[in-house]
């Protein structure tokens, strides 16, 4: 494994800058997904890279009263290709410019404050239909079918892969 060190996207302009480091995977042919064309393979049919290369432009935030979620998400959401945004609580992200331009929200369930699923009914009543991942510790399947139920487009157990993360967010972005 490499070392790979985060840069500034624009989407983080006006907020705390946090210098990060972390491990990079690397695929069989010993390339990141960076360095692999942000994970596009030449074998891939054209409309699933444009599909990929549609999902580099967008705006993926993450909700997490967890600090180390909040630093380490957003870091593999760029490598992804994403731009990304980290927020601590509901309240934080509803108070942001970023809920207009979200293509995806990254939610936990359990938050002090307002939870996952409030704020989930709160976009709901300002009628701001954002695709929601929720992502959670609890392994309640009633909860889980519930979100599901309500909307989302899937609720992942932590810790979960960044296999089905991507693969949720590629649904997510067909939704949106």
């Amino acid at each position: 494994m490499a070392l790979s060190t985060g840069v500034a996207h624009p989407w983080d302009m006006g907020c705390r800058q946090v210098a990060f480091s972390f491990a990079t995977p690397r695929g069989p042919e010993g390339l990141t997904a960076a360095e692999n064309g942000r994970g596009i393979r030449r074998h891939q049919p054209r409309r699933v890279r444009q599909e990929i290369m549609k999902a580099t432009r967008s705006l993926v935030s993450v909700v997490d009263d967890d600090e180390s979620v909040r630093e380490s998400l957003p870091d593999l959401l760029r490598e992804f290709g994403f731009a990304a945004r980290a927020f601590s609580s509901a309240q934080e992200f509803l108070a942001s410019d970023c809920v207009g331009q979200t293509r995806c929200l990254i939610l936990d369930i359990a938050m002090p404050g307002m939870t996952g699923p409030g704020l989930q009914q709160e976009l709901k009543r300002r009628r701001q239909e954002i695709p929601i991942v929720f992502i959670t510790a609890q392994r309640d399947e009633a909860v889980r079918s519930r979100l599901l139920e309500q909307g989302a487009v899937e609720c992942l157990l932590k810790p979960f892969s960044d296999t089905a993360l991507l693969q949720a967010l590629n649904v997510a972005l067909r939704v949106s």
